[in-house]
């Protein structure tokens, strides 16, 4: 028998952890070397950030962050209080400007995940999660098949607009049309194929 046979005990009887909550557990430190987010009441262990992940979210900051010019900021790694019971921790965020002491953004002009291991999530789960915010432009850094999927225009919970970039391509960021990033800028140097 499963642990949480539908049958026994429905899942509209499982109460979802709050945000608050998460927060308060993150500050005791219960997480302590953990990499873990709030997704939907649930507490998710983040896939482990490989090398290639780390290149091009340096790629992406070192970038985007000169362009911003005291417009915006750029938060890395950092959480978004999307609802009471999400707190995504996206790759790489475009904030308003502040220092946010009272609580974490709870919007974004951009959201970037950088995705090789966590491919599905970010395009399904968090793809919906952003859409719920309201963050006009999510961006998907596909390592794998070595493109960008851009989601724009969110609409009732999802994207009314996902277009996918090649290496050859250049994503604009919505909110600053001056901020112009290459694909192959941010995507690590490709493997030579084999002999």
């Amino acid at each position: 028998m499963q642990p949480f046979d539908p049958q026994i005990v429905p899942p509209s009887s499982i109460r979802p952890l709050r945000r608050r909550e998460y927060d308060q557990l993150v500050r005791l430190g219960v997480f302590e070397g953990e990499r873990v987010e709030l997704l939907y009441g649930r507490i998710v262990e983040m896939s482990p950030a490989g090398t290639g992940h780390s290149y091009a979210l340096r790629r992406l900051n070192a970038l985007i962050t000169p362009t911003l010019g005291g417009r915006a900021q750029v938060q890395v790694q950092s959480p978004l209080a999307a609802s009471d019971e999400s707190e995504p921790e996206p790759d790489l965020a475009v904030i308003e400007l502040g220092d946010f002491l009272d609580g974490h953004p709870s919007s974004a002009h951009l959201a970037v995940e950088v995705s090789d291991t966590s491919l599905t999530r970010d395009l399904d789960l968090k793809a919906g999660l952003y859409a719920e915010m309201g963050v006009p432009d999510y961006w998907v850094v596909d390592l794998v098949h070595r493109v960008v999927v851009v989601h724009r225009r969110p609409v009732e919970g999802r994207y009314a607009e996902v277009t996918t970039v090649d290496a050859d391509g250049e994503v604009v960021v919505l909110a600053f049309p001056d901020v112009v990033v290459r694909v192959a800028d941010i995507l690590p140097p490709a493997a030579p194929p084999p002999p």
